[in-house]
Parts: C-alpha cells; sequence; structure tokens
C-alpha cells in the first residue's frame, strides 16, 4: 500500500466521507479517487494486482496534478497525493465509511467485486456502484447488507462531469439518499436521484440518441461530423451523439445497449456497426479510433 493517512471532512453525510474506498482504478475509477481527494477524503484505490495498482497510482497523480496546475487555490501537489493509496488487499476497506465499486460494466464481474468489498467493509459503512445500466436491485441481491448499498453513477470523464446519478434501490436505507445528496454536492457536482429502472435516466436517453444516430451513420444518412453538428447546432448539446459514444468507450455504450435489449425490447438493438468497430478494437479514444480519430494530443 501507497500513500499516507489524512483526516477526512466527515462520515456522517455531511460533506465528503472521510474515509473513501473505491475498487477498480482504471479511467473512472481514478476519476472518481480524484474527485473525492480534492474534496478532501482519505482515499484508498484496490486494484486486481501490483501492475494494476501501479498504473491507478500513476493516472491519479496525472490528474491531481493536472489540476493543481489549473487552479492555484488547491493544496500542494504532496497534500492531495498524500490523501490518496493504491494498493491490492481489500482489507484496506475495513475503515471506509463509502466504497464505490468502479469495474468494468459487466454483471457477474460487479456483483462478485461488491460481494468482497462487501465482506471486508464495516458494517456501517455505505456501499456503491458506478454501474451505468444495471440493475441496483439485481446487484443487491447478491449482498448480505443491500440496506447499505446505492448506485453512484459518475460520468467520463469524471473531472470534466457536473452530474452524478444517484440510484437507490427498493431496499436501500431511506436517509441513503440525503447522504448521498451531500457527498455529491461537495464533490462540486450536481446530482439527480433516480428510482431503480434499467438504464435509470441517463443511460436509457443518451444510449437511445446515441443508437439512432450510429444507425443513420450506418445508413449513410449524414457523415458524423454532421450528425454531430445536428445536434450540437441545433439542440445545443456540448457534444454530438457519436462523439460522445467514442469518449464513453463503444464497449461501454454496447454493454449498455445490450442490458437495455435484454430489458426493454428491441428498440436498443445494437446496430451491425456498433458490434464490428467493438469486435474490431476500435473502442473510441482510449484505442484512437472510433467513429472519429483520435490521438493523446
Amino acid at each position: 500500500m501507497t500513500g499516507t493517512d489524512v483526516t477526512g471532512i466527515d462520515a456522517t453525510g455531511i460533506g465528503a466521507p472521510g474515509r473513501v474506498g473505491v475498487l477498480g482504478g482504471g479511467r473512472m475509477g481514478a476519476g472518481i479517487a480524484h474527485a473525492f481527494v480534492l474534496a478532501g477524503s482519505h482515499v484508498v484505490v484496490v486494484e486486481r494486482d501490483p501492475a494494476a495498482a501501479a498504473a491507478a497510482e500513476e493516472r491519479i497523480a496525472a490528474v491531481l496534478e493536472r489540476s493543481v496546475e489549473r487552479d492555484a487555490s488547491l493544496p500542494p501537489l504532496a497534500e492531495l497525493r498524500a490523501r490518496v493509496a493504491t494498493g491490492t488487499d481489500l482489507a484496506a476497506f475495513a475503515d471506509r465509511d463509502l466504497v464505490v465499486e468502479a469495474v468494468p460494466e459487466d454483471r457477474d464481474l460487479k456483483a462478485d467485486a461488491l460481494r468482497r468489498a462487501e465482506a471486508a467493509m464495516p458494517a456501517s459503512g455505505v456501499l456503491a456502484t458506478n454501474t451505468s445500466s444495471i440493475s441496483i436491485d439485481d446487484l443487491a441481491a447478491h449482498l448480505d447488507r443491500p440496506n447499505r448499498f446505492l448506485g453512484l453513477h459518475f460520468f467520463n470523464p469524471v473531472p470534466a462531469s457536473d452530474l452524478v446519478e444517484v440510484v437507490i434501490g427498493h431496499a436501500t436505507d431511506a436517509e441513503l439518499e440525503a447522504s448521498a445528496r451531500a457527498w455529491v454536492a461537495a464533490l462540486g457536482k450536481v446530482s439527480v436521484v433516480v428510482r431503480d429502472a434499467p438504464g435509470f435516466a441517463s443511460s436509457r436517453l443518451g444510449v437511445a440518441l446515441a443508437l439512432e444516430a450510429i444507425r443513420m451513420l450506418e445508413e449513410g444518412v449524414a457523415s458524423a461530423d454532421d450528425i454531430d453538428a445536428a445536434m450540437r447546432l441545433g439542440y445545443r448539446h456540448p457534444v454530438g451523439p457519436l462523439r460522445t459514444t467514442d469518449l464513453v468507450g463503444l464497449d461501454v455504450r454496447l454493454g449498455i445497449a445490450e442490458e437495455l435489449h435484454a430489458k426493454l425490447g428491441d428498440r436498443f438493438t445494437p446496430p451491425a456497426l456498433l458490434r464490428r468497430l467493438v469486435a474490431d478494437g476500435h473502442l473510441g479514444r482510449k484505442t484512437g479510433r472510433g467513429f472519429y480519430e483520435w490521438s493523446e494530443t
């Protein structure tokens, strides 16, 4: 484990939780860790092996460095980095007020990750999933304390996104809604609260638009640039649906579409073009190509 301990802001729902765990240190997990660190929490990120933990540490350090460069009011970089630790042992969650699961969007993988995280946590802690489409109630069925479980759906990229979708399951303790809203506010973000339903609110609407845009591209109705421009200029969307899909990840969009197709029917059938691009490894910005060409610069 790397990093040192600090005193967090609050463990009662007023402000950010003092001690936060994040299970998974990829792009989303690192972004979630970054958000809580800036809010004053002490964060521990647990990954599957030492190499992944080291990569997560580098990822978080890089985004913290960029934040300090852009905002002179933040504490020194060394102080921020001292608030985050990375490792591979789930025992690090033993004193956490909140643990956020941020593993890839796969039902079985998430269910297993959540079971293991819950077993390592204190009974008083809150467990959250960052799922963008999988039913909170379905995941809660695998837990011993479903009343201490909810969804905290962050958006990619986390540092630039203002929204967190708070998803309340049927078993979630009523007071956790207020706590979650306070935590999100402490992160400088805005919460929307939804009850458990396929795709919640954001994914269901966002994927519906993205799938239709992909079908239009597939049918030759217009170019990717022009489809996106129609939504940006005609409807004031800051980013068009195809470019957004590249940012989210085509594999992530496909997984959500398949989940919604299974639950809500044929209107969420994934287009053949989306399946082909994912099969070819063209997943968007993270691989350098999706509906657009991307470079690190």
